[in-house]
């Protein structure tokens, strides 16, 4: 009896291993396999070569985004802009100062920036808002000259979502020789203001 079981048992295996080779697919040829890649390695290609072109397009394009400056001055310490005009001293000579209002400083609402250089003779000057601990956007304005040494503009502050935050106003002049920065610190809104 016991030959006759082996030769079931050898019938079974080999009806199972055909039901089981109708069941998996045909192995793919080398030519399939190349053509399958190929969409994949052009999207990744793609998506590479956009990515070198933003990054080329950023540094190129930076500076009109960042506030760059060829020489930065500090205020003068102790100055509180949320009370009164704050300056900074020109090396070999002439000052600046910034006046910010209403005071104190508020969020979303307007406010009236005005410059005043003496010393220094500014053919654009321009002012630069922007979050030292979070980024808010770009939110730099172009004063405009009222004559002597005098500037203007209108200006806002985003509203920042955490609160209370520091910010950083950066004056910056253009001199017929370079790019003077002044950043000024303050924090808006003012707690109780």
């Amino acid at each position: 009896m016991r030959p006759h079981s082996d030769k079931i048992s050898i019938a079974l295996l080999a009806c199972s291993l055909r039901h089981f080779a109708t069941v998996l697919p045909e192995p793919a040829k080398p030519e399939k396999l190349v053509a399958m890649r190929s969409p994949f390695s052009l999207v990744d290609f793609s998506i590479i070569l956009a990515l070198g072109i933003v990054a080329v397009v950023g540094y190129k394009y930076s500076p009109l985004l960042l506030a760059k400056a060829d020489v930065t001055i500090e205020p003068v310490a102790g100055c509180d802009l949320h009370k009164q005009a704050c300056l900074a001293e020109i090396p070999g000579g002439g000052r600046i100062e910034l006046s910010i209002t209403p005071h104190p400083i508020p969020v979303v609402q307007p406010l009236q920036v005005s410059v005043t250089i003496s010393g220094v003779v500014a053919n654009k000057v321009e002012i630069d808002f922007a979050g030292v601990t979070m980024n808010m956007g770009y939110n730099r304005r172009a004063l405009s000259a009222d004559g002597n040494g005098r500037y203007a503009s209108e200006a806002m502050l985003p509203v920042c979502i955490t609160g209370r935050m520091l910010w950083r106003a950066t004056l910056v002049l253009e001199t017929g020789r370079q790019r003077i920065a002044v950043p000024f610190l303050f924090e808006a809104p003012v707690q109780g203001g």
